[in-house]
């Protein structure tokens, strides 16, 4: 990445860091409550590093998924894309996480109201499904998060937590967008409560021609959350959501392929029951999350290659149950205990497009976990907390781990805090790897991973400016790789990396009506991975006049191995700004333009990304 051309590109922004009151809200992040722990804990108290990113910080993006908004937000994580819009599942696709240079496959764990999401067979979140019609919020905690989570939560854990109606006064939101490549994008949600009964739902539709030939994308989606208060201290709890696309690989630009289509629908439901006393809180959860994936690999004409007649279908699942409740047994005290229960797997096999008449079994698979765990935090002092866990969780396959984890959080003064946290984060092998394709191996065994980490966060200018700084190095062995053993491939436990960094971030109310916003990353990687950026920094602006906003931001990247670049570095400066007008309180209209500066650059080798674009659109709320 030229280093000039991000210092011009600074000079470009001309109004402007981020959104405003959200803002505001980041600056008082001691006071935020979170739950992606699966019981309610004060950040302040609370030794790992979690990163909130919430309403108005996601709406002011006005981006139809959470995870392009995350990578310019959150220190540390980055999303590759391919695209304007929508990420795909085949070969070469976007949606990819890494959190400090780990993740990208199953060992990164999605979350939707800390029910896990992902594929059964192959492990990995399925990027598509994450809209930003259905959330309310995003917690990310930045590191590893076995000890409440398990498996796949080895390199953090992104959780989208649902808007529910119980906190909003009746509330319906329509929102209308088009722009470059044909993209359009429309969606609806209403909230409402009435005595002891409340309900959210929302639909969105989108789609885009994409920048090339053969890359368009087209999705449905939808949500719904039902909930019921049998008295003062219990809730029982309905939801679900639906999310069907279609998206298009159209290859390497100097190799392209022709019919590569996904047609992927995935669906998840969950029931269960909350309760809240003063000293006792929990909930008991069922959930099943279900998915039907059917692709076509496509073909290469310019290589005299014809139409397959076969497709590849699986249909996945991944059922559990989760117990949790904490207590408070004496002043200062939290204990929590908890239980889980997943099984997951599904059928894979190949058919006839012609008839749908299946030709080849791949695989026909369950696997299981069980899993215990306990927390224990104790605030010792006015200035001092202290939290030790523990967990054990057996596999069906690999047998059992034990997951432990222990931190201190500081506060020395009403306005700093500083946090120490140790911890253990594991990912067990998934079915695609012990059995699937040339190079499974049934003798694999869990990843492993240890995490060490040393944080600082103040506010000064009476709470007008909060600054934070972080510091961790991480240790990760027996990852699985794909090696040749006898001339054939083969997957093994013979991989590991040692990774340090430094993660700085800083919100800022610099007078009436101007915001800022920032965030550094840096990474040392002693085995580069692609897609994890060494240098990530996202600098960002934003005016408000009575109804009037403007905003820009500035995201340069520098140092990152481009996905299937064969080694390559890559790096790219990128400008983006829009303005918003909110004409009364039913009508606001918005504008963006993403590259301003129209550079040229690449994330996976062969996909370039769009130049200029351009959105525009309008929110009626009512």
């Amino acid at each position: 990445m030229s280093i000039k051309r991000c210092l011009l590109s600074l000079l470009c922004m001309s109004a402007g860091v981020l959104h405003a009151q959200d803002t505001l809200r980041s600056v008082v992040l001691d006071e935020v409550v979170t739950s992606v722990t699966k019981s309610p804990a004060d950040v302040r108290r609370l030794p790992l590093t979690v990163s909130i990113v919430g309403p108005e910080r996601l709406g002011l993006h006005h981006a139809n998924s959470v995870l392009g908004t995350l990578s310019e937000e959150v220190p540390g994580l980055y999303v590759t894309q391919r695209g304007m819009m929508g990420y795909g599942v085949q070969s070469n696709p976007g949606g990819t996480i890494k959190i400090r240079g780990v993740g990208g496959m199953a060992n990164l764990l999605v979350l939707i109201d800390g029910q896990p999401q992902y594929a059964g067979l192959y492990g990995h979140p399925i990027a598509d499904n994450y809209q930003t019609t259905m959330t309310e919020r995003v917690e990310v905690i930045r590191g590893p998060a076995s000890l409440y989570y398990g498996s796949n939560a080895m390199g953090g854990v992104v959780n989208i937590v649902t808007g529910r109606a119980a906190q909003y006064p009746p509330l319906t939101t329509v929102s209308l967008a088009g722009g470059s490549y044909g993209t359009f994008d429309v969606g609806a949600q209403s909230r409402m409560k009435r005595d002891r009964f409340s309900v959210a739902v929302g639909l969105q539709y989108n789609r885009t021609d994409g920048q090339r030939s053969n890359m368009d994308f087209e999705q449905y989606a939808g949500y719904l959350s039902l909930g019921y208060d049998l008295g003062s201290h219990w809730q029982t709890l309905l939801n679900g959501n639906l999310n069907y696309f279609n998206s298009s690989n159209p290859g390497k630009q100097d190799n392209p392929i022709t019919d590569n289509d996904m047609h992927v629908m995935r669906y998840t439901v969950a029931a269960g029951v909350q309760n809240s006393y003063e000293h006792t809180s929990g909930s008991l959860r069922m959930y099943y999350n279900g998915g039907h994936h059917r692709i076509d690999n496509g073909y290469r004409p310019q290589d005299g290659e014809m139409p397959s007649p076969v497709e590849y279908v699986h249909n996945d699942l991944m059922a559990g149950v989760s117990a949790v409740q904490t207590f408070r047994f004496f002043p200062g005290n939290q204990t929590t205990f908890g239980a889980d229960w997943q099984i997951f797997g599904g059928h894979a096999w190949n058919q006839r497009k012609a008839d749908k008449v299946q030709t080849a079994d791949l695989i026909r698979k369950t696997q299981h976990e069980l899993a215990a765990y306990v927390d224990f935090r104790q605030q010792l002092a006015s200035w001092l907390s202290a939290d030790v866990g523990f967990r054990y969780d057996h596999h069906s396959q690999t047998g059992g781990v034990c997951i432990p984890q222990g931190g201190l959080a500081f506060v020395p003064a009403a306005d700093a805090q500083v946090k120490a946290v140790v911890g253990r984060g594991f990912r067990n092998p998934t079915i695609r790897e012990l059995y699937m394709y040339a190079p499974a191996n049934d003798d694999l065994k869990p990843e492993n991973m240890m995490n060490y980490e040393l944080s600082y966060q103040h506010h000064l200018l009476g709470r007008r400016l909060m600054f934070g700084a972080n510091l961790f190095y991480l240790h990760a062995d027996n990852l699985i790789e794909t090696r040749v053993s006898g001339g054939q491939p083969l997957n093994v436990n013979m991989g590991r990396i040692d990774n340090a960094g430094l993660e700085l971030e800083a919100h800022c109310s610099v007078w009436k009506g101007w915001y800022l916003s920032a965030n550094y990353s840096y990474l040392y990687m002693d085995r580069p991975v692609e897609a994890a950026p060494e240098h990530k920094l996202y600098v960002a602006a934003r005016y408000e006049h009575r109804h009037f906003g403007v905003h820009t931001a500035l995201t340069c990247i520098g140092g990152m191995l481009k996905v299937d670049g064969n080694g390559a570095k890559t790096g790219y400066a990128m400008w983006n700004a829009g303005a918003d007008w909110h004409l009364n309180k039913y009508l606001s209209l918005y504008v963006t333009a993403d590259n301003l500066l129209a550079v040229k650059y690449e994330i996976i080798d062969g996909f370039p990304m769009p130049r200029t674009t351009f959105m525009g659109g309008m929110t009626v709320t009512f």
